[in-house]
């Protein structure tokens, strides 16, 4: 028994040392997870700390870097992104003495005020609101916006933005005064702003003050340098110019001395003149020079030496009454500007002959104190003309240049004299000699020329690469060979240059034609030996490259040449970077002959270019496939034109103040039998490449006009013409034919045309809009910035209209807002000085509407005034 009673005690022993034992264990337990829970907030801590380390230098070391303004501003936008929640983020300056603030940098996704960081705002004129209390009170302020307009007695403005559900500003403060704030806000998320947040932007807030005011000594800094770089430049001029002057006088001495010397020592009175020119353009701009004398009857003026930009012959003529003759009868030296000639010419003393020039200085030419000649130079370019300076110079040269010629054909006649005997001596020998040579010569010229044409057969005459005669009579071999080789692999590139015309338009054909010759060298130093480079016409270019592996290495090819073409060139004093799309056509058993190659390697080259240009594309079965389409799309639309199967919309444009309908534009429509009604994307390439949207466009105008004149319709019709049509010479007196046989006035009836056509043939576009003009058809700019947007494009056509691009009108409501709106201020700006209507292009919502009212558009046509339809 007793055994039982210790045997029970020690189990009670037992179990009491167990339970210790577990509450001793929970209790490490728990003082180890709040050991935990202390670590993990002092690490996060820790974080923040280093967070906003890390945020404070990089702020400072923006202040201190080379971004303008904005730029630095936007940096430390997104640096306070990174330690708070700052979608919502704008930065305001306050100047207490002068009671004036301005927003200096503002981005906010729901409020659409758009600041002006240079436009400051009145006190008094401000109204009331959470950011002049901030910077009033000088203290900080969190919460949602309602709660703190309520506490401090602000109405709402709808002007001052949507409410937010949480708003924390805090001061800048330099010295204790208040010089501006810093407000972040939520509109989703109340509560989302604690005090610690609002300690926090308070600190950073101090620390961007101290980098806008570094930022602004810097650029005062710079201003002063600017200004102390300045005064020494013009130190600088003034000495240059003293410095010239004397240069000028040595030149001046040396170019009498250079005159003198010529008279003596140049072979002929030809050599003599090119010398005397060449002296005279190292004293002032002679591009343009000549030399005009008298006749010894004083009735013909010649002309022994002439180089000029405009006029390049400058035939004999009958003394009349051009400039030259001016200074032939007065004897005295003219230095004329257009004015001092137009007043000359209503004077009835001068009549011009020969390019008007915008400055002109003639001096007279003496020999024994009569006047012999004249010497003169001219300007066309308004930037540049000639002095009073020029003309004493000059005059002054041209005294010594009458003693130097007048010595000069003295020895000439001498010359001459003893030369003529020697040429009558010398004439005999040679026409014994020359019988001689002349049948030995033309045997060799027979087989010269027998060589040339063999050559000019198969060669191109400018780059002398291999033309299409060769290249096809190599590729026929080619698919000969292939016929009997399964394993036969070879490849045509066909290569075209992009934007050439461009090149040619702009630095002329003849830069065109080194552009050309240089791309051949390139793709024949690119290509192996074994390959043929040959020249199609034009910017074509083709290579047949044989003993390939495969599709791949004739890709490897193209890329080869695209990178060697890529390489810039200078031409003519030009740097320009070529580039070339390239198709592909791989050997097919299905090819008969070398043309169906170069068919579907062409047919891949304009796919490469549809893709971007400056890139291959290798010709497959979809290319194929769209070939086959766009054969069926012409047959479709020859049809189409037979059956008159084409109707136009028409979409009305208003003005925006009160939606009064001003005129509609015609917009053509095709009625296809299978696919329904289609708009001009569905087929218009086609129809460019084919040339028949020329016919489509004159159906289309014949029913615009029956339309017009059938029913009533509101004010004008704008009608769509592409530059083609102009270049045919009775374009305007067809369509002014169509509007006076339907009996339609033609002051409703407009033309829209695009800045491409401008460029096409200015002269005769030109002539056509005024000829349309004077009959009442005026004509409007579709697209108006996209393009060129030239400005004498407005000045030199007579255009009653622009149409500003939808893509404008577009980004009112997206990224590019405040692009948009600078260029679409400009627009109106520069039609508004001119007279010229502007049409906003569209306009689908409300918002737009009222933008471009605001920046002073009249007219507009979009989805929001109505779609286009046909007649009623």
């Amino acid at each position: 028994m007793l055994t039982s009673m210790n045997g029970g005690r020690i189990v009670q022993l037992q179990q009491g040392a167990n339970e210790a034992r577990a509450r001793r264990e929970a209790l490490e337990r728990d003082e180890l997870v709040r050991l935990l829970d202390v670590a993990e907030q002092r690490i996060e801590s820790l974080r923040r700390n280093e967070r906003l380390q890390l945020a404070l230098y990089e702020i400072a070391d923006l202040a201190g870097g080379s971004l303008d303004m904005q730029d630095m501003l936007r940096r430390i936008h997104a640096i306070v992104g990174e330690l708070m929640y700052a979608e919502n983020f704008y930065i305001v300056l306050y100047d207490d003495a002068r009671q004036k603030m301005r927003f200096l940098y503002f981005v906010d996704k729901l409020d659409p005020y758009v600041n002006d960081p240079d436009t400051e705002l009145d006190f008094d004129q401000a109204d009331a609101n959470l950011t002049v209390t901030l910077l009033r009170g000088g203290v900080a302020m969190r919460g949602p916006s309602r709660e703190l307009r309520e506490r401090h007695g602000i109405a709402h403005d709808e002007s001052n933005g949507p409410d937010s559900a949480d708003w924390m500003g805090v001061p800048m403060l330099r010295e204790d005064l208040v010089a501006g704030g810093i407000v972040v806000q939520s509109y989703e998320r109340p509560g989302v702003y604690s005090e610690e947040e609002r300690v926090l932007l308070a600190y950073v807030a101090q620390h961007i003050l101290t980098a806008l005011d570094r930022h602004h000594a810097r650029e005062q800094l710079e201003q002063r340098v600017e200004e102390r770089t300045h005064e020494l430049r013009q130190a600088n001029l003034d000495l240059q110019a003293e410095v010239l002057e004397r240069q000028r006088s040595q030149e001046l001495q040396r170019a009498l001395f250079r005159i003198a010397e010529l008279s003596m020592t140049s072979e002929t009175l030809e050599r003599f003149y090119a010398e005397i020119h060449k002296v005279v353009g190292g004293l002032l701009y002679a591009r343009n020079f000549y030399i005009a004398m008298l006749s010894a009857d004083r009735t013909m003026l010649e002309f022994p030496y002439s180089v000029d930009e405009r006029d390049a012959v400058r035939r004999p003529r009958k003394a009349a009454k051009g400039l030259t003759e001016y200074v032939l009868g007065s004897g005295k030296a003219l230095l004329a500007d257009r004015p001092r000639i137009a007043q000359l010419e209503a004077a009835g003393k001068v009549r011009s002959i020969g390019t008007l020039a915008h400055c002109w200085l003639g001096v007279p030419l003496l020999h024994d104190d009569r006047v012999v000649g004249v010497i003169a130079v001219q300007s066309y370019s308004p930037e540049i003309g000639f002095s009073s300076r020029d003309q004493e110079l000059l005059t002054f040269v041209a005294y010594h240049i009458g003693s130097g010629l007048a010595r000069k054909q003295a020895q000439d006649r001498l010359v001459q004299a003893h030369a003529g005997l020697e040429q009558r001596v010398s004439e005999r020998t040679r026409e014994l000699a020359e019988a001689n040579a002349e049948l030995v010569e033309q045997m060799g010229e027979r087989m010269r020329a027998e060589r040339k044409l063999t050559y000019q057969a198969t060669h191109d005459a400018l780059t002398g690469l291999p033309n299409r005669v060769q290249l096809l009579e190599r590729l026929a071999r080619a698919i000969a060979g292939a016929r009997g080789d399964a394993n036969a692999c070879f490849a045509v590139l066909f290569l075209d240059l992009d934007r050439f015309k461009l090149v040619n338009d702009s630095v002329g054909h003849a830069v065109g034609d080194e552009l050309l010759i240089e791309a051949g060298r390139r793709i024949v130093g690119t290509v192996r030996g074994t390959d043929m480079v040959a020249r199609l016409g034009g910017d074509e270019y083709a290579i047949l490259a044989e003993g390939l592996d495969g599709p791949g290495m004739a890709e490897e090819l193209g890329r080869r040449v695209l990178a060697a073409l890529g390489a810039p060139v200078w031409i003519a004093g030009r740097e320009l970077f070529p580039t070339a799309s390239i198709g592909i056509a791989m050997w097919h058993p299905r090819y008969e002959n070398g043309e169906e190659m170069l068919r579907d390697a062409d047919a891949a080259m304009y796919r490469a270019k549809g893709e971007g240009r400056d890139r291959c594309e290798l010709f497959d079965e979809a290319m194929r496939e769209e070939a086959t389409r766009t054969l069926d799309l012409e047959a479709d639309l020859r049809r189409a034109i037979n059956s008159d199967a084409f109707e136009p919309h028409y979409q009305p444009i208003v003005r925006m103040s009160d939606a009064t309908v001003v005129g509609s534009e015609a917009l053509l429509r095709w009625r296809h039998e299978q696919r329904g009604l289609l708009a001009p994307g569905a087929f218009l390439d086609v129809g460019e490449e084919s040339g028949l949207i020329e016919q489509v466009d004159w159906l289309m105008y014949a029913r615009v006009i029956a339309d017009m004149a059938r029913s009533d319709m509101p004010g004008y019709v704008a009608i769509n013409v592409s530059p083609r049509h102009f270049r045919s010479p009775d374009f305007a007196d067809r369509l002014l034919g169509l509007v006076a046989a339907a009996g339609v006035a033609p002051s409703r009836l407009r033309i829209e045309i695009t800045e491409v056509a401008l460029l096409d043939d200015a002269p005769r576009i030109s002539q056509s809009l005024n000829l349309l003009r004077e009959r009442g058809v005026l004509a409007q700019l579709d697209d108006f910035g996209t393009g060129f947007s030239a400005l004498s494009y407005l000045h030199r056509f007579p255009i009653a209209a622009l149409k500003i691009d939808r893509s404008f009108v577009a980004d009112l409501n997206g990224d590019a807002r405040a692009e948009s709106v600078a260029v679409i201020r400009a627009i109106v700006a520069l039609a508004g000085s001119l007279g010229i209507e502007i049409i906003a292009e569209g306009v689908e919502t409300q918002a737009q509407r009222e933008r471009l009212l605001e920046l002073g558009c009249t007219y507009a046509q979009g989805f929001l005034f109505g779609r286009p339809e046909p007649p009623a």
